[in-house]
């Protein structure tokens, strides 16, 4: 695969990031949501690639770009097949809110090397490249984090787990406070939080939870190019979620399985792109700084080569196309 596709994703990261970023503390989720998304499917026009969203905004019927199965870039004749998975903003509550760690996403791999998987929930264990193979998510949560700590050569006491504050978590955090390990809550946001495992400078050692399961996926191919380790098992909440996965193919059978990291992004053409929208504990949030220019900060990394770039970036908001149109159509110039 080639390697420049890497910043031209940034690029449609960078293009959702900097529109989406005009509704900062607005209390406007789906007005963020939809002008992410709106400059994303723009900014993938010029990318040269024959892509098809396997993980998106949801189904046809539900979203009126970046659905499931839409096809994206040029698709000229020469241009790779791959396979799209997008979030243009993860983490809608903490952009209305103004809160951190709101950041766009893209993982992008060969044909049929990402899991189509439901928009229900995932129970997920991710863990850092130091840590590898020492998660198991049939085990307690207690047994992962002696595990892990073992692993890292730390007592569990010098443990740090994040998960997010849901009530569904409360096991984690009993099995985590009885072992003495430091708790980080967050509300929203996963993949940039997992994501977070990979980086010793963060000094999160490990994840544990139920989140969304395509918001997974993209956290697996990530995680893949960092050489961290993650497992991951659809996990529906609801009857109506079950019935969900049941239409999308996975049986009973399947739910009860425990995928791995090259189940949920295989082999190693994969790529990953995220730029953040408001400041977090990986990314700097897009500042505007006077001029009609803005600064973003961007991560992108390739599983062949276990590249990771950060990307800085200044930009003339009023020599970006895709800004000046969506910025008129927003009310934001």
């Amino acid at each position: 695969m080639d390697r420049n596709l890497a910043l031209e994703l940034v690029r449609v990261t960078e293009a959702a990031a900097l529109v989406s970023s005009q509704f900062m503390g607005k209390g406007d989720k789906n007005g963020a949501d939809g002008a992410a998304v709106e400059a994303m499917r723009k900014a993938f026009e010029s990318v040269k690639i024959t892509g098809e969203v396997v993980i998106g905004e949801g189904e046809l019927d539900e979203a009126p770009m970046l659905y499931i199965g839409e096809k994206v870039g040029m698709q000229n004749e020469d241009s790779m097949e791959v396979d799209i998975a997008v979030d243009p903003l993860d983490g809608t509550t903490l952009i209305a809110k103004g809160l951190p760690n709101a950041i766009s996403v893209i993982a992008m791999g060969s044909k049929g090397s990402l899991l189509n998987a439901p928009d229900t929930y995932m129970k997920k264990i991710v863990v850092g490249p130091n840590a590898k193979g020492a998660i198991d998510l049939t085990k307690s949560p207690e047994e992962n984090i002696i595990s892990v700590a073992k692993a890292l050569g730390k007592k569990t006491t010098q443990m740090t787990i994040t998960v997010q504050d849901r009530e569904r978590h409360n096991d984690i955090v009993e099995a985590a406070r009885k072992l003495g390990s430091r708790i980080q809550m967050f509300g929203d946001g996963d993949v940039a939080t997992g994501i977070a495992t990979c980086f010793e400078e963060t000094g999160i050692d490990m994840m544990m939870g139920i989140g969304g399961g395509p918001e997974g996926v993209i956290l697996a191919a990530a995680i893949k190019c960092m050489g961290g380790d993650m497992q991951g098992q659809i996990y529906p909440l609801s009857e109506q979620e079950r019935v969900r996965c049941h239409e999308m193919g996975y049986s009973d059978e399947d739910l009860e399985k425990v995928l791995d990291i090259d189940d949920l992004a295989k082999g190693d053409n994969l790529f990953f792109a995220a730029t953040g929208i408001t400041e977090g504990d990986l990314l700097e949030g897009v500042k505007h700084v006077g001029g009609n220019k803005a600064k973003t900060q961007s991560v992108v990394m390739r599983a062949k080569t276990g590249t990771i770039r950060f990307v800085d970036a200044i930009h003339n908001l009023d020599k970006n196309d895709i800004l000046v149109e969506l910025m008129k159509k927003y009310n934001m110039e």
